[in-house]
């Protein structure tokens, strides 16, 4: 019954939370302050009762009290970090906080940066959209504009900021390549350590799968006939952790939100990592175009940057970068997964884990060897790729002055012959 309560208490706490966020009334905030503070005290009071009377970390109440009392503790920091800050409830004049310049555009529908945590993690913001498409094909009106924090010309600031802070003598900064990607880490670096977290955090989930169907497994199997003492305080039998976790269904309990909080994960590191390799996408393509429009004439007469060069520029070359960034959480998730893996195979099956291992290390080089080669047939790739768009565009250009078979002839087998050796 008390972990009923405890459980409504909690969903009346986020929807009245939420109706005081519409309704735009901070001084219902009391009500939520008194309440954190009654359960952050209690739950330290039955904690100290539990240490006082020798209940140790082997049982499961204390743990789930622990980890309460510090719960409630964050809650109710938070909740005195906000009155402090915004200066509500007890405050004569509360300081104003007016929405974002986005939320007061009827025209942005992209909400994500906006909406709350489980919102954010669900994408709920989306239904109504959602629904919209499926009565009716959806058009850019429909969609709407992007928020200022996404479109091109902020993200093309924030990066010429970074250049222009590495060329002042106080910041050390790398010289040549280094120092572009120096500064591409640090203008979109934060959001790939994000991603790279939550990637981090649905492997480790991604392990709880198997672990708890051997669990299962080995609760259900006429093998296992162990019984576990359960040790009596204040009266009452209290279960210990690993009786509580050697259960079939509690296993299957756990199995079922491990998966889902490892999809939830996993869907965010995605998000973050495309959302910032757009980001970074349209800052290089802006940052190209303003440096095309300042060149001169005579660099694109003496071939010093032909217009094929400048289309891969534009078209291939930011988009590369922009997958890069899309895999970039990969570059440490992958190691860390590998070695999670062989150890808990190792735990499992012995030997025979090392042997996979040594099987991964060796084929490593030739992978690298592999991966080495696609690189150089891409680079090659896009050299005829320019001199392909570069015989296309004298093509176009000299087709009012020739009309005969000749020069067509002529300018097909031009075109053909970097088109066969792309």
């Amino acid at each position: 019954m008390p972990a009923v309560m405890a459980f409504l208490a909690a969903i009346t706490s986020i929807v009245y939370y939420h109706n005081i966020e519409t309704s735009n009334f901070p001084k219902l905030l009391i009500a939520l302050l008194v309440y954190w503070a009654l359960a952050f005290i209690t739950k330290t009071i039955k904690f100290v009762k539990f240490c006082d009377n020798d209940v140790g970390f082997l049982q499961l109440r204390f743990c789930l009290t622990g980890l309460l009392a510090i719960f409630y503790g964050m809650l109710l920091a938070v909740e005195i970090n906000v009155i402090r800050v915004r200066r509500y409830v007890f405050y004569k004049c509360p300081k104003e906080v007016k929405p974002p310049e986005d939320l007061q555009d009827l025209g942005v529908r992209f909400l994500q940066p906006f909406v709350n945590l489980l919102s954010k993690g669900t994408y709920w913001w989306m239904n109504t959209f959602i629904k919209t498409a499926h009565k009716k094909p959806i058009d850019l009106k429909a969609i709407g504009k992007l928020p200022i924090a996404m479109r091109a010309a902020t993200n093309y600031i924030l990066l010429n900021e970074t250049f222009q802070a590495q060329k002042t003598k106080a910041s050390p900064c790398p010289a040549g390549s280094r120092s572009i990607w120096f500064a591409l880490c640090q203008a979109f670096g934060r959001p790939l350590i994000l991603s790279s977290i939550f990637r981090t955090m649905a492997d480790m989930l991604g392990f709880a799968g198997p672990l708890c169907i051997s669990g299962i497994v080995h609760h259900l199997s006429q093998e296992n006939k162990t019984f576990h003492s359960q040790p009596i305080f204040f009266g009452v039998h209290f279960i210990s952790t690993q009786a509580f976790l050697a259960n079939a269904y509690v296993l299957a309990v756990l199995l079922f939100f491990a998966l889902l909080l490892q999809r939830t994960f996993l869907q965010a590191s995605y998000y973050v990592a495309i959302e910032t390799g757009i980001n970074l996408r349209g800052a290089i393509q802006t940052k190209i175009y303003n440096k095309i429009m300042h060149l001169s004439t005579s660099n694109m007469s003496m071939g010093e940057m032909t217009s094929g060069q400048i289309c891969n520029l534009v078209a291939i070359d930011t988009n590369q970068l922009m997958w890069f960034f899309f895999l970039c959480p990969n570059l440490w998730a992958m190691p860390v997964q590998i070695i999670v893996g062989i150890i808990l195979l190792y735990y499992i099956l012995g030997i025979s884990a090392l042997i996979g291992a040594a099987v991964i290390i060796v084929l490593a080089p030739i992978q690298y060897f592999v991966a080495t080669k696609l690189s150089q047939a891409q680079r090659s790739t896009l050299e005829y790729s320019n001199e392909r768009l570069k015989k296309t565009n004298e093509m176009l250009r000299g087709l009012n002055y020739s009309n005969c078979i000749h020069g067509r002839t002529y300018f097909t087998a031009a075109w053909r012959k970097p088109d066969r050796k792309k």
